[in-house]
């Protein structure tokens, strides 16, 4: 999972790799590294 830390606070959704359900990522980075990273499992 790659996280861009140009932007301070982001929420998106990926898709797990191994079973493809959705996940969300909250993360919040200084601009040059993550300092907060949360993955939640958004089952369907």
């Amino acid at each position: 999972m790659l996280i861009d830390v140009s932007e301070t606070q982001q929420t998106y959704i990926e898709d797990c790799e191994v079973c493809c359900n959705p996940i969300q990522i909250n993360a919040v980075t200084d601009g040059t590294s993550v300092s907060y990273l949360d993955a939640s499992s958004i089952e369907q």
